[in-house]
């Protein structure tokens, strides 16, 4: 019994038995999202038609909407905040690798040539 809890834990929550919604990022909040824009939309379309099956369908589309835009809107700020950090990794291990060095892009005054010749 103890095995099954433990497989069923690292297993996660499958939405449809496709998406791991536990360990993929942006899709537990897309999918909440989807559910409140899906209601939103149903039930406004709803109140000002009186329709019921095109009130559905409405909610339907409003969810899948809301859930692709939510998506792919958190998809993108996390693509740019991985390219941010990997720009300021970048630049400490340079700074460590420059420090004390005449190429330390810290030093303030007169600029130090790499080459002397060249100027």
């Amino acid at each position: 019994m103890a095995g099954e809890d433990r497989e069923t834990q690292t297993k996660g929550l499958r939405l449809l038995g496709i998406l791991d919604v536990q360990n993929t990022p942006c899709a537990r909040e897309a999918i909440l999202h989807g559910a409140g824009g899906s209601v939103a939309a149903g039930l406004l379309y709803f109140l000002a038609t009186s329709r019921v099956k095109r009130s559905f369908d409405v909610g339907f589309a409003g969810f899948m909407v809301t859930t692709l835009g939510s998506w792919f809107y958190c998809r993108m700020n996390n693509a740019k905040l991985r390219v941010q950090q990997r720009l300021i990794q970048e630049g400490i291990k340079n700074k460590v690798a420059y420090e004390g060095t005449v190429m330390d892009p810290t030093k303030k005054g007169k600029q130090v040539s790499i080459c002397p010749s060249c100027l």
